[in-house]
């Protein structure tokens, strides 16, 4: 079993969920007393995060960049940013290690394209819905993705500050982003993904309120980790 790093922190509440979902993943698979070898990096969000306001993403790549090394001197054998929007910088972190980066906007491509689906909604940061680092890289893909309309970016880029990061759940917001939701279908989304790590922690991948598959990137980066420590592909 290869060494999982984990860049987390941002915000730890969804890294703490790669963690259990990585080890649950690694239990269900290998049986016993079976745990995941992994090793954590976790930052000060709030230095982070006042990078992004400040659109200092220099600073930021070589914040991450310089904790991706310590992982790979610690001896992980493959590489985790545990956040959607920091895979703005993810090209500077690749290049400070010779370890693999798993991309997970590349894992979640590969889960929408397995469902047979080509156009998709997309909720997340207001960085990661408007920036072209991110739906660029889907479209790579063959993926044709669209955003919330302006208001309905706003409410979704202000409960994951304001409250998922904070640990906050608010039946109030779960419901805002299922509107949000139909608006995208409306619009013709086939699915949706959750493109924060955090939403995970508010709307279920499985809630019957959503009328098309939801694609939960926490989840599937999750897995696709597992797969790739294992050395195996799901269900195999």
């Amino acid at each position: 079993m290869r060494r999982i790093g984990l860049l987390g922190g941002m915000s730890w509440e969804s890294t703490a969920e790669y963690y259990r979902l990585i080890n649950q993943e690694v239990a269900a698979r290998l049986g016993g007393l079976h745990s995941a070898r992994v090793i954590l990096a976790s930052v000060d969000f709030a230095e982070v995060e006042a990078m992004q306001v400040a659109g200092d993403w220099a600073s930021a790549g070589k914040l991450l960049a310089r904790e991706a090394a310590l992982l790979e001197a610690g001896g992980a054998e493959l590489l985790l940013i545990c956040t959607n929007t920091m895979h703005k910088v993810a090209d500077e972190v690749q290049a400070a290690v010779d370890i693999p980066l798993l991309h997970l906007a590349e894992a979640t491509a590969a889960a929408v394209r397995e469902a047979g689906l080509s156009r998709v909604g997309l909720l997340g940061t207001a960085f990661t819905m408007e920036q072209d680092f991110y739906t660029g890289r889907l479209a790579q893909h063959g993926l044709d993705v669209m955003v919330p309309a302006a208001g309905d970016r706003a409410d979704v880029h202000r409960v994951i500050y304001d409250e998922l990061c904070m640990g906050v759940v608010r039946e109030q917001s779960r419901r805002r982003y299922l509107e949000v939701v139909d608006a995208l279908v409306e619009r013709g989304a086939e699915g949706v993904i959750l493109g924060c790590t955090e939403i995970e922690l508010l709307l279920d991948p499985d809630d019957p309120g959503t009328q098309v598959p939801v694609f939960p990137t926490t989840r599937i980066h999750a897995l696709a980790a597992v797969d790739a420590a294992l050395g195996t592909t799901q269900g195999s």
